[in-house]
């Protein structure tokens, strides 16, 4: 074998692997991506569900914003207080109060309590049934479906359909808010975790049409607000609706409730 070929195929080999590593070096300096410490360290902190429900595309672009300083440190709805305390050490600031939210389903229309129109068979998915006559087949067109979108949607396993209407486990809920989007009657709300009472009804409809149609409706009688000595209770659209930051917990709507719509 010629050991002079041997020798200039070497040399080209190494010229060449040189080249290419110089250009990669300069390259990589010439087109770095400057890392905020900051970010890294609070995404490192975030729980990593990439739920959405901070109201940004995952953990990363929370963690942008945050460190940004475009969302609050306690931002986050499934980390919760404590994750943002850590954030908040990282920022160097103060987290400030945080109140615990949970998902609430404003609607007690089971197969037992609530009527229906028509025997419905198809794709059992809310959402499909806007392309059904009134909506679905209950008689409230304001009620739960009972079909799951919610349930599908939800990636902590914290709601379920039980005897034909969703219920939420507020010990598993993470107020990430996908339930709320998915639900096509806007039956789900989120309500402070320590939250007394809630009105477990959306229905627009008059009392008349509303008593028809389920046993637990509202139908806007006005007992709860006349008697509320908070001033918590609402009434519009004949639908009651309690402001959480007023209400007290007394009780004393629930139990003027002649329809026990309040839960």
């Amino acid at each position: 074998m010629d050991i002079t070929g041997v020798l200039m195929a070497t040399l080209i080999v190494g010229a060449v692997g040189l080249f290419v590593g110089l250009f990669l070096g300069i390259a990589g300096i010439k087109f770095r991506v400057e890392v905020n410490e900051k970010e890294e360290a609070i995404l490192g902190v975030l729980p990593g569900n990439n739920c959405g429900g901070c109201g940004y595309a995952g953990c990363s672009g929370l963690a942008a914003a945050i460190a940004g300083g475009e969302a609050p440190v306690n931002a986050c709805p499934v980390g919760g207080e404590a994750v943002g305390a850590q954030v908040a050490q990282i920022m160097g600031t103060e987290a400030g109060e945080s109140r615990r939210m949970v998902a609430f389903v404003k609607c007690q229309g089971d197969k037992e309590r609530t009527r229906v129109d028509y025997d419905y068979s198809g794709i059992e998915d809310c959402r499909m049934l806007a392309f059904v006559p009134n909506g679905g087949p209950k008689s409230c067109n304001d009620g739960c479906l009972g079909f799951g979108s919610c349930v599908k949607a939800c990636p902590f396993d914290a709601i379920h359909v039980v005897n034909g209407v969703a219920v939420v486990d507020k010990e598993a809920c993470k107020a990430c808010g996908k339930c709320i989007a998915v639900c096509p009657k806007n039956l789900i709300t989120l309500i402070p975790y320590d939250a007394k009472h809630a009105v477990a009804c959306s229905s627009r409809e008059k009392g008349p049409a509303t008593i028809k149609a389920c046993d637990v409706g509202c139908i806007a009688c006005q007992l709860c607000k006349k008697n509320c000595p908070a001033d918590a209770v609402t009434i519009e659209d004949f639908h009651a609706t309690i402001d959480q930051d007023k209400c007290i917990g007394c009780g004393v709507c629930k139990e003027k409730c002649p329809k026990k719509a309040i839960l």
